[in-house]
C-alpha cells in the first residue's frame, strides 16, 4: 500500500513539473521549431486540466491569469489529502 501511495504522489509531482514548464514556456516566443513542438505537446497534456480552472476563475485585471497557481495548489493538496486518507 505504501508503494501505491508513493507512486500516486510521484505521478502528481511529475505532472506538477510538466505544468510548471508549460507555464514558463508560455512566456517564451515559440513560433516554430523544436520549442514550438514541445510547447504544443505540453499544451495537449496540460490544457485539459487548466481549462477546468479557467472556466471558474476569471483573469485578474483582465490580464493576469492565476489559474496555473490554483491548479498546482489543488493538485498538490488534493493528492496529499487523498493519499493521507487511505
Amino acid at each position: 500500500m505504501l508503494s501505491l501511495k508513493y507512486l500516486i504522489v510521484s505521478i502528481a509531482d511529475v505532472y506538477s513539473m510538466v505544468l510548471f514548464v508549460y507555464v514558463l514556456m508560455s512566456w517564451l516566443p515559440t513560433d516554430r521549431g523544436l520549442l514550438a513542438d514541445i510547447y504544443r505537446v505540453l499544451g495537449r497534456v496540460c490544457d485539459p486540466y487548466l481549462n477546468i480552472f479557467k472556466k471558474l476563475i476569471p483573469p485578474l485585471g483582465g490580464m493576469v491569469d492565476v489559474t496555473p497557481i490554483i491548479a498546482l495548489l489543488v493538485l498538490q493538496f488534493g493528492v496529499r489529502l487523498i493519499v493521507n486518507l487511505f
